[in-house]
């Protein structure tokens, strides 16, 4: 089955694991799934990495965005989403991997983007649920975000996230570029805010684990790190974690207020 998606460039960012990413555009191939164009930007990968990466786009037809080093995450979707051309981009970092239920999703998706010129971004993976959504169809909700504090959940304020998602290519000149030289996790929630605050509109797939699963094999495990704290079990920690959560709220409500456009 050939699954066309005209108008829309994949755009992949890649960091050191070079066999996911091959794993991740195989998917899409064994899926039937093509678009107009595929972006690899790289972010200064290892040369053995980087070597791989460059043999892969004689059999995927890509396009590779390179930068001499490091420069993170910010800098490297920046420049990948410099590269595109088309009107919709799909944005995935190279660890995701399309499930057969793919297709049939993204093709609503696209087809709501094309027909309501309101819509901003359809989000396809989440750790949990937004909190505050609306039917909109086909599987799909519309995000709402809700600023009073009673609204106490804070996942309300990740209207956006990294994970993938589709967008229009002109998501930058509406919410501005990603902040670059800082941490990925504060790279993501600047945009969470910049998005929230210009007032876009989302989409959420109901079932958020139909489209992709995320693998970090030990091979190449993830790049990113973070502490197992706010995952414990343990009764003390799971206090903390809620005393946390709250003064978080509150943090994340006045950074929004203050946040300058």
């Amino acid at each position: 089955m050939n699954n066309h998606f005209a108008g829309v460039t994949l755009l992949v960012t890649h960091y050191n694991r070079s066999s996911s990413l091959k794993r991740l555009l195989e998917t899409f191939r064994q899926l039937g799934c093509s678009f107009e164009d595929i972006v690899v930007s790289d972010d200064g990968s290892k040369p053995d990495h980087l070597t791989l990466v460059r043999q892969y786009a004689q059999t995927y037809p890509f396009r590779l965005i390179t930068t001499p080093v490091n420069k993170g995450l910010g800098n490297n979707i920046n420049k990948g989403q410099d590269a595109v051309q088309t009107p919709y981009t799909l944005y995935i970092q190279e660890d995701f991997v399309p499930k057969a239920s793919f297709a049939r999703h993204f093709a609503d998706a696209l087809a709501f983007m094309q027909q309501d010129p309101g819509l901003d971004l359809v989000r396809f993976y989440a750790y949990f649920r937004y909190p505050y959504l609306k039917p909109y169809g086909k599987g799909f909700s519309e995000m709402i975000f809700k600023p009073e504090l009673w609204y106490s959940d804070h996942l309300k304020f990740y209207l956006y996230s990294d994970h993938p998602h589709l967008r229009r290519s002109h998501f930058p000149d509406k919410f501005g570029r990603y902040a670059e030289g800082i941490h990925s996790d504060k790279t993501e929630f600047l945009m969470c805010l910049s998005v929230i605050k210009k007032k876009a509109r989302g989409l959420f797939l109901n079932q958020f684990s139909e489209m992709f699963d995320q693998l970090n094999p030990p091979e190449e495990p993830s790049t990113i790190g973070r502490s197992d704290w706010r995952q414990s079990r343990n009764p003390l920690f799971l206090l903390l974690r809620w005393g946390y959560l709250k003064i978080r709220l509150v943090k994340n409500s006045y950074e929004l207020a203050t946040l300058t456009e």
